[in-house]
């Protein structure tokens, strides 16, 4: 792998300007292997025009013909999340850089980047693959990307009372959800939007998804797995006659009338996890598990 020339696709956070070191580190690493380096317009206005870095010999990412070898996210789990979202389902790996607090997704700190990109030319590297929900929509299509790696939220709008969501899996009906909404979560959201609603946490490579009620009507009202496979049918009454729809936070409003189709993506989404890297150890580290506060 080392031999030919690699191409990077860069994504990042344009809300970290006190970071710019860690993107000098990057670009100073891949220079020096003479990759072939694309960044995403905004992500390379922000970098050249606000911070004024001398990023070298890049190009400016066009995102309708994205062809590169590794993506690199360059932010926290919400920049990974948009990255996925541009890859699609081109199914290049993207290898997540935090640039703040330990995240899920984005698990190398910005110490790590020299020793992470060698690592990557000598394929001393995993890829996990990542399941993803797909929306289909009976009447005004959405606007934006129909998938999501991490969860799909039926929300309703602003301070509107609660909405029904009448829920059917497979042709067999669930329950008519009284709530602010309900999140259908991937293994990889479940320590997102859904855990901090009650659901389960899920390990990757688990082949199901959840359903968590947000703030139910009533409280025997429990979370509920079920297999990937699995055809999701959602439709909403609201007294405001919309809601909205929210796919790893990207929200849209739909009138009422919508019936919403979740059921798995026919492609995964592909993750670098540096060899030696435990999700449980993630786990710990990021949840506190076993942390005693009183000390």
């Amino acid at each position: 792998m080392a031999s030919r020339k690699l191409r990077f696709a860069v994504f990042g956070n344009v809300y970290q300007p006190k970071k710019s070191a860690s993107i000098q580190t990057l670009l100073t690493c891949l220079a020096a292997r003479h990759a072939e380096v694309f960044i995403e317009r905004e992500f390379y206005t922000f970098l050249t025009a606000r911070q004024q870095l001398p990023v070298g010999d890049v190009q400016v990412l066009d995102e309708k013909h994205l062809e590169a070898d590794f993506v690199i996210s360059m932010g926290g789990d919400g920049t990974f999340l948009r990255a996925a979202s541009k890859v699609g389902s081109r199914q290049v790996p993207i290898l997540g850089i935090n640039m703040g607090r330990l995240g899920f997704l984005a698990d190398v700190n910005a110490q790590e980047i020299e020793r992470t990109i060698s690592a990557l030319y000598e394929g001393d590297y995993t890829v996990d693959t990542r399941s993803v929900i797909r929306v289909e929509t009976d009447g005004k299509p959405l606007q934006g990307y129909d998938c999501a790696l991490n969860d799909v939220a039926i929300l309703k709008r602003d301070n509107a009372s609660m909405i029904s969501i009448h829920t059917t899996i497979n042709g067999d009906y669930l329950t008519t959800y009284q709530a602010d909404g309900l999140i259908l979560s991937t293994p990889t959201g479940s320590t997102a939007y859904s855990l901090s609603n009650g659901g389960p946490i899920i390990v990757p490579g688990t082949h199901v998804f959840s359903l968590t009620a947000v703030a139910p009507h009533s409280l025997n009202v429990r979370p509920i797995v079920v297999s990937e496979d699995s055809e999701i049918n959602l439709t909403v009454e609201s007294r405001t006659h919309n809601f909205l729809v929210a796919l790893d936070g990207r929200s849209e409003n739909l009138p009422e009338s919508t019936r919403l189709t979740l059921r798995k993506a026919p492609y995964r989404v592909k993750v670098i996890k540096r060899a030696g890297t435990r999700y449980f150890h993630t786990l710990r580290e990021k949840m506190m598990w076993g942390a005693d506060q009183r000390k």
